[in-house]
């Protein structure tokens, strides 16, 4: 039973991302001449969608999903933001990508451990998941930095994949840790 619910949460989890992809988050803003505006975050909700998936269903069933998606993505599916394709490989983007993968094992690893159920936690737990990715992005672009693999340079390339998106995603960290705490109960997993 257990196996097959790893597999339903990674199902799941993957149709999130793919979904997540397609859309552009935005903030409800306050505008006195137009009333309520919507701000763009200029962030996919591909992140938020994997670090959810591994908050409610765990390690397993995240890094599944994460797997399937970049498999999907690296092979004829362009479900990239950049496309798709075993060439995505050297795209400065990639390093971020294949951070899903650790960053959907901590999040669920950690909410497994005791007392994960407040809100602050789950939050954390989000962030940290959200920091493994950027990490590894950061650490793709150092290495392929050094080796002379893109015509743009270092500094760009961080303030492009790193820094521009990093406060949408920090604010989708914390719907994601509210998601989190409401559906964790709702579906029992991981008790």
């Amino acid at each position: 039973m257990r196996a097959l619910l790893n597999w339903w949460g990674a199902l799941v989890g993957l149709l999130l991302i793919l979904t997540g992809g397609l859309l552009q988050p935005a903030l409800p803003w306050w505008n006195p001449q137009l009333g309520f505006v919507f701000q763009d975050l200029q962030v996919t909700a591909q992140v938020p969608a994997l670090l959810l998936t591994a908050l409610v269903c765990g390690p397993r069933s995240g890094m599944l999903a994460a797997v399937a998606y970049i498999s999907l993505g690296l092979s004829v599916i362009p479900v990239f933001q950049e496309g798709g394709g075993l060439a995505y490989l050297q795209q400065p983007s990639f390093g971020y990508l294949a951070g899903f993968v650790p960053a959907a094992w901590l999040c669920g690893r950690l909410v497994q451990q005791t007392g994960m159920d407040r809100l602050e936690r789950l939050t954390g737990a989000a962030l940290l998941g959200l920091f493994t990715i950027q990490i590894c992005g950061l650490l793709n672009l150092g290495l392929g930095g050094l080796a002379n693999r893109w015509s743009v340079s270092l500094p760009q390339l961080i303030l492009t994949y790193s820094l521009l998106p990093l406060p949408g995603q920090l604010l989708l960290c914390c719907f994601v840790g509210v998601l989190a705490r409401v559906l964790r109960p709702l579906l029992l997993v991981n008790r």
